[in-house]
């Protein structure tokens, strides 16, 4: 470690470090605490009606816009930049968009909460999969044929964008680009960015909107499938908790 930051920190006793972090997590509940009045706010965003007709190729042929959402009610999809002319090519893709790539967490969970993440690039699916295949990703990834990209925010720069349906009619929700993108990844960060959000109790979400207790709809990810109900075992492993740590 380096002189100049070691003669730069402040070294305290166990009490003073426990005061400072004390303090400053009154500091992170506040930030907290404004996220997710953020969230309740995108929550509450108008929608867009998509009418355009968009076609994606993807590993069994032909998909629509629709067809990504793979029968949930929600979908992601973020355009990762992936083609001829993209530095990395054709090893690669772009480094910032691969650095995303290995952030993102097991998608059942997501998925349990009826939400789909795709990503979106301009490369052939031979080469998608050549790619998913080196880099050990996994998430569904199609090719982009028209102005998907150009439509909707992302055909110089990379960005999330969010979508809802109602039967086969298609809105946009929400998009995050930019810095916003860091924080993706998180099957957290990627339930606030949608519409219905975590679709928790606790949160402040229109009426009518589908919310269940916090913590029981959990499960292990290899176990979503065959859980229909949340286990008794574990939601008495949760009030155990919230009474214990005052949730």
């Amino acid at each position: 470690m380096a002189t100049s930051v070691i003669e730069n920190a402040k070294v305290v006793s166990q009490e003073e470090w426990m005061a400072a972090r004390e303090s400053l997590l009154a500091e992170e509940k506040r930030v907290t605490h404004e996220r997710d009045a953020l969230a309740a706010k995108r929550r509450r965003m108008p929608w867009m009606a998509v009418e355009n007709k968009y076609e994606f190729d993807g590993p069994n042929g032909k998909a629509s816009l629709l067809d990504l959402f793979d029968g949930r009610r929600q979908l992601i999809v973020y355009r990762a930049f992936f083609e001829p002319g993209v530095f990395g090519w054709p090893d690669h893709a772009c480094r910032g968009c691969s650095l995303g790539a290995d952030q993102v967490s097991h998608l059942s969970h997501l998925n349990a909460r009826d939400t789909t993440l795709a990503y979106a690039s301009r490369a052939s699916q031979p080469d998608i999969e050549r790619l998913k295949k080196r880099m050990d990703w996994t998430m569904p990834w199609y090719t982009i044929t028209d102005s998907f990209d150009v439509d909707f925010g992302v055909d110089q720069w990379h960005g999330h964008n969010s979508f809802i349906r109602d039967g086969d009619k298609i809105y946009r929700t929400y998009f995050i680009n930019s810095r916003g993108d860091e924080a993706m990844g998180n099957v957290w960060s990627y339930l606030d960015m949608t519409a219905l959000g975590r679709q928790e109790e606790w949160e402040d979400s229109p009426a009518g909107y589908p919310q269940t207790p916090p913590y029981k709809w959990w499960n292990w990810h290899d176990e979503y499938a065959s859980s229909g109900s949340t286990d008794p075992r574990w939601a008495k492993v949760v009030d155990n908790a919230k009474v214990t740590l005052n949730l």
